[in-house]
């Protein structure tokens, strides 16, 4: 996930709206009109925040929380955590990308060319730090390198209108899955993906399979989770102060994961022999899941034809795409939606907004106490590991919004892009 978050960040998300210039908004620029659905405000939207920590606690569920497989209701919510939250991770990327080039116009002359080389920047420094965590050797699956590869490969298109962007991404939806499960079994027949491994020098300084990992093999294949980004950017062009907007939005969210899940859940049972041959190459028992939940695991190497019609939210399917998309659009309206019609919730949510807005410093520190301490059941139970997680990151992000604009790690992160100030 890119626990990525903007670098102009208000310190006190207390309010729906916040009286700062949006990301890479120019010091005194006035607020864009709020009547066109694709012209917003730059104001910020601190749903966005809250978003963004509700899926900082997904992910913590996801490493350190109690087994799914226990059952019950809370094995349902951390289930439910699996996957999707790092799904909500790349859209709120590609929102944050908008910001930075420039929401609600994309920035032009020397302003664009200054955004887009953050951008970059920004990418790679994200690419570097996700091999760094990669070789801490720790049992999760590290997603920042996968992020700052997507960054550069849908910054081309930032200028794109929402409606454009929305049009892509279902494109790559639709068409990107076929294509990884076509390349993935020229892998295992082949010896190419070899020789590109050996040749190329990122694989070799890292000490994985470098681009090839982070295009097609990988656990976040830039091939499908682009269509995710590409979502967010097209949600950033849009005015989410309107009501009209987050019904639509929302109305599009739930089609996107009754098409996913359910969609996934009729081929399995109406195409002959499908779930028989996922559960042959799976566990049996977990295959009658497989339109939902990540229990069916993963498949990259030998992966049958019939697991196209798979929908669990890592199988890299056209089905789980389109169910994750639709549960993160819901999560973004009601978070935005809450903020806004409900003062109260905003100031009690303050908390989950400020680890939001240090969500690079919130993963990056999970990480490290994984390092160090384990994961599940290795130092306690399951369930006191993710609260004692959740609470430290309420705490800390907490106190340090109080007095600072960015996180640690979201301050060194923008320090890094100050060269391209020299950009003319």
């Amino acid at each position: 996930m890119t626990p990525d978050t903007s670098s102009d960040l208000s310190s006190k998300p207390v309010t729906a709206r916040l009286p700062v210039p949006a990301l890479g908004t120019a010091p005194g620029a006035a607020p864009a009109s709020t009547g066109v659905s694709e012209r917003p405000s730059t104001g910020r939207l601190v749903g966005i925040d809250l978003a963004r920590g509700l899926a900082v606690f997904g992910m913590y569920a996801a490493h350190v929380g109690p087994d799914p497989a226990d059952g019950g209701p809370l094995g349902f919510v951390m289930e439910l955590a699996r996957g999707r939250s790092s799904a909500l991770f790349a859209l709120l990327a590609g929102f944050t990308l908008v910001l930075i080039t420039g929401r609600p116009h994309p920035r032009t002359g020397r302003a664009g060319r200054q955004a887009v080389v953050r951008m970059v920047i920004r990418s790679l420094v994200l690419i570097a730090l996700g091999f760094a965590l990669t070789a801490l050797d720790t049992d999760i699956d590290v997603i920042l390198a996968f992020y700052g590869l997507i960054f550069l490969a849908v910054l081309p298109f930032h200028r794109l209108r929402a409606r454009t962007l929305a049009l892509l991404a279902a494109v790559c939806t639709l068409v990107m899955p076929q294509l990884l499960h076509v390349i993935r079994l020229s892998i295992d027949e082949g010896d190419w993906a070899d020789t590109i491994i050996a040749a190329d020098p990122l694989a070799r300084i890292s000490d994985t399979d470098g681009l090839m990992e982070l295009l097609f093999t990988g656990e976040y294949p830039v091939l499908t989770w682009t269509s995710f980004m590409l979502a967010g950017m097209a949600v950033a062009k849009l005015d989410l102060t309107r009501t009209t907007v987050r019904v639509r939005l929302a109305c599009a969210g739930g089609a996107f994961a009754l098409l996913g899940y359910g969609g996934s859940w009729l081929a399995l049972r109406l195409v002959p022999h499908a779930r028989a041959t996922v559960a042959a190459a799976t566990d049996g028992d977990a295959a009658v899941s497989a339109w939902w939940s990540d229990t069916v695991g993963y498949l990259v190497d030998g992966a049958p034809t019939a697991w196209l019609l798979v929908g669990a939210p890592h199988s890299q399917t056209t089905f789980s795409v389109l169910g994750n998309t639709g549960v993160a659009l819901l999560v973004v309206v009601l978070c935005v939606t809450a903020v806004d019609r409900l003062p109260r919730c905003a100031r009690l949510a303050t908390p989950v907004c400020a680890v939001g807005m240090t969500a690079l410093t919130a993963y990056v520190l999970h990480i490290l106490a994984v390092r160090e301490f384990g994961m599940e059941e290795e130092t306690g139970p399951a369930l006191v590991d993710l609260l004692a997680h959740i609470l430290v990151a309420l705490l800390l992000a907490t106190a340090w919004t109080r007095w600072f604009r960015r996180g640690p790690l979201e301050h060194l992160l923008h320090v890094s892009t100050l060269p391209a100030r020299l950009v003319k």
